[in-house]
């Protein structure tokens, strides 16, 4: 079994942190409170590969560019930083080769968070 099997990412406004993601990534989220904090739930698909998880907005949610970073599966990496940019994110790593492992970038959310994109190599 894979170490990870939930995240969450912190919003400072969850309906604009919900916008970006959908923007970005086409999810559609589901909308929960959970020990008095506001979260949008990432899709779920039982028994596939990969870690689920939340955009989490409560007292104990500081989005930052420090700490954990929450990579995330694209099939274009430049394409997603596109994306992320019309949405009024930035680029904080270009896509960068990672040999074997594909490419990686970095980007900046509507929120402040930094998050990783990851691309397998074709």
């Amino acid at each position: 079994m894979n170490p990870v099997t939930y995240f969450e990412i912190p919003a400072v406004n969850l309906d604009r942190a919900v916008a970006f993601y959908h923007a970005v990534f086409g999810y559609e989220f589901s909308r929960e409170s959970i020990d008095g904090n506001e979260m949008a739930l990432f899709p779920l698909v039982e028994r596939a590969k990969g870690a689920t998880g939340a955009l989490a907005k409560g007292e104990t949610y500081k989005p930052s560019k420090v700490g954990t970073l929450v990579y995330f599966e694209t099939g274009d990496i430049d394409r997603t930083l596109q994306a992320v940019a019309s949405q009024g994110g930035k680029t904080l790593y270009p896509r960068t080769g990672v040999g074997e492992y594909g490419f990686v970038a970095e980007f900046e959310d509507s929120e402040g968070n930094r998050v990783g994109l990851h691309a397998p190599r074709k």
